[in-house]
């Protein structure tokens, strides 16, 4: 056999080997970018390359480029760039090489370069998955439309659309992943649910956290088998099994004994977490019982039946770019359900019932955590991105401090009044509108920081004061994030000066004493 038949018989025995070592897993979502603005900024950058010819050198070129718009920060750095990323000043060319160059990446994934390239390739392959770009090594970056509409900075509306139209689809055993379970992990979650709540046995508050290790295991799409164990087990020993039987179950029960690799947290704590925050970017799922219940979001019941009528059943794909195709389509009667809106009333209500749950003590903290970008320990709060975070807990801090003051946040919530997304300027309101006496004061709020902030925020911000004091004249704004930018303040005084229009720029720390010592919150400083 001459060497290039023989090149290749090695290479088919081994895909053979490798298909056939493909084994049952739970389902676990890359933790590289956890958060969905982390994602949707990294594709912001990939987006000024889109249609370009992928190569390794282009990857680590494309990896600098995230450094300098300060989405990954490596270990090894300068002082001189350390106080340069401190002061959210752009970085040379010659800085962003010299970091590539001290900070070599130990990394290697198929197909790329070991380093940076291998590095881009961790970082973005989870939008693959998703349906956003597809790229390979030596072939166009080519943007999906559904990826296009992730990055709009004119409609971050559509950022909840974006992941809905991906988990309704998203299969555990794609092409990507080459895993034995077979089944799509939200709809089989969305069946269980529904068949638990509708089971008059039960309390009707959806499936317990404890109960969820067993949909990330689970190996098919027989959402009626799990349903019968969850009863089996809610039978036995209730709603609090111990950890003990879970992960037996998990192990042993589910994968015949044959899945040892990771420890009881992961299996208890981190895996179900992470599904979590993955499952509520679609807007179908709420918290209840203060984090100890997953259920299903009442106000987008339309949404939930048209998805597990149409997703239930499902065709799969041998190929990568077969599945990308699939992923990458728009479903246009799953986006065009309206979402139940909520009354004044009900807005009302909601934050009365969290204030009841957050003391201002606790709000303040929060918030802080959010300066200092520390996790936040709450088995709420964790589950919301930092963006809707921030607005949730403005809205609360303001009613805690104002009660008199009418609060009306604009950000889409759940049956529980908890935010599923940011408010997005849809319509061009702001984020979050209050009533003191005749005076209407806007509050937008942003964790962006540095270049993004002045060139996302401000522009937006004018256009919603403008439509804002078209009901109150008597109009103001507060415009709160971690830090503000310079340039971000520039801007604001022109707008002070040219649009007569008053916008309060103020740190998150800052906003945070001036409404513990102000009486009213309407302020022209």
């Amino acid at each position: 056999m001459g060497k290039r038949k023989l090149k290749k018989s090695l290479l088919l025995t081994t895909k053979s080997m490798r298909k056939r070592q493909s084994e049952y897993k739970p389902l676990l979502f890359t933790t590289t970018l956890r958060n969905p603005e982390r994602l949707k900024w990294f594709l912001g950058v990939l987006k000024n390359y889109n249609g370009q010819i992928l190569t390794n050198d282009l990857a680590k070129k494309i990896s600098g480029e995230i450094i300098r718009n300060g989405l990954y920060r490596p270990t090894n750095l300068s002082n001189i760039v350390k106080n340069k990323i401190k002061a959210k000043e752009s970085l040379t060319d010659n800085e962003i090489a010299r970091i590539l160059k001290d900070n070599p990446q130990n990394h290697k994934e198929a197909g790329f370069d070991k380093g940076w390239p291998s590095r881009f390739d961790t970082w973005f392959k989870i939008a693959k998955e998703l349906g956003f770009v597809f790229y390979r090594n030596g072939e166009k970056i080519r943007f999906s439309e559904v990826g296009l509409m992730l990055v709009d900075k004119e409609h971050p509306e559509f950022e909840q659309q974006v992941f809905l139209n991906a988990f309704v689809k998203y299969q555990s055993n794609s092409p990507f992943r080459r895993v034995l379970n077979e089944n799509v992990p939200l709809i089989l979650l969305l069946e269980v649910i529904a068949r638990l709540d509708n089971d008059q046995a039960f309390n009707g508050s959806g499936i317990s956290k404890l109960e969820l290790p067993l949909i990330i295991f689970w190996k098919n799409n027989n959402s009626e088998e799990l349903y019968k164990l969850i009863k089996k087990i809610r039978k036995r020993y209730g709603y609090n099994p111990s950890s003990e039987v879970i992960v037996d179950i998990c192990l042993n029960q589910i994968m015949g004994g044959r899945f040892k690799k990771f420890n009881h947290k992961s299996i208890l704590g981190d895996y179900p977490d992470e599904f979590i925050r993955k499952m509520r970017l679609t807007g179908l799922i709420s918290i209840r019982g203060g984090g100890r219940f997953i259920d299903i979001n009442r106000n987008e019941q339309k949404k939930v039946n048209y998805a597990i009528a149409n997703y239930s059943q499902y065709k799969k794909y041998d190929t990568e770019e077969e599945y990308f195709e699939y992923m990458s389509r728009i479903d246009r009667n799953l986006i065009s359900f309206e979402s139940k809106s909520i009354s004044l009333k009900e807005a009302e209500r909601y934050l009365a019932k969290w204030n009841d749950i957050y003391s201002w003590d606790k709000i303040k903290e929060e918030m802080l955590n959010l300066v200092k970008r520390r996790l936040t320990k709450d088995d709420i709060l964790k589950y919301l991105s930092n963006p809707i975070r921030l607005e949730f807990l403005v809205a609360l801090a303001v009613k805690s401090k104002f009660p008199k003051i009418r609060v009306v946040p604009n950000y889409p919530c759940d049956d529980e009044g908890l935010p599923t997304a940011t408010a997005a300027g849809i319509g061009d309101k702001g984020d979050i509108e209050c009533y003191e006496d005749i005076n209407g004061i806007l509050i937008e709020v942003t964790m962006s920081e540095g270049r993004t902030q002045t060139v996302m925020e401000v522009w937006p911000i004018t256009r919603h004061l403008e439509e804002f004091k078209k009901a109150r004249n008597n109009s103001m704004c507060y415009f709160i994030a971690p830090t503000i930018f310079k340039d971000s303040e520039r801007q604001i005084e022109y707008v002070k000066s040219k649009e007569k229009l008053y916008i309060l720029p103020k740190t998150i720390e800052e906003f945070l004493r001036h409404i513990d010592k102000n009486e009213l919150l309407y302020c022209k400083e």
